[in-house]
């Protein structure tokens, strides 16, 4: 009976992990896309954050690094919101999937030698 030597071989997990990852994450992210609101209070436009006295303020108590520091911060919160959340989950899913199957591609495969070995052990000497 031959040996199912898929099921030992890390290398071929890490080229199937790569690929199931990379299906359901861009599936979930084409879903968020897809559901996701756009905008539907009107009156959500208006944030406090972005006058000009709140701005002012930010800079008098904790100067231009408190500014930046709370752009970041509102930047930051904006990626895991509505259709930002799909592209954030679609370059996560393409950055993990990468990171396995390059994993994976460089991963040595000693499934030839392991053949060989075998095949000299059954050789008499």
């Amino acid at each position: 009976m031959p040996k199912m030597k898929w099921k030992n071989n890390p290398q071929t997990l890490l080229y199937l992990s790569s690929a199931i990852i990379l299906f359901a994450g861009m599936a979930s992210s084409i879903y968020i896309y897809l559901t996701a609101e756009i905008g539907s209070d009107p009156a959500s436009g208006y944030e406090v954050q972005e006058t000009k006295k709140y701005l002012r303020d930010l800079e008098v108590y904790g100067g231009k690094a408190n500014v930046l520091a709370v752009e970041f911060m509102q930047w930051f919160k904006s990626l895991w919101q509505g259709q930002s959340l799909a592209y954030t989950i679609g370059c996560i899913t393409i950055l993990i999937s990468l990171g396995l199957f390059l994993a994976a591609y460089h991963w040595e495969c000693d499934l030839e030698s392991e053949d060989r070995d075998e095949d000299k052990r059954g050789e008499p000497d």
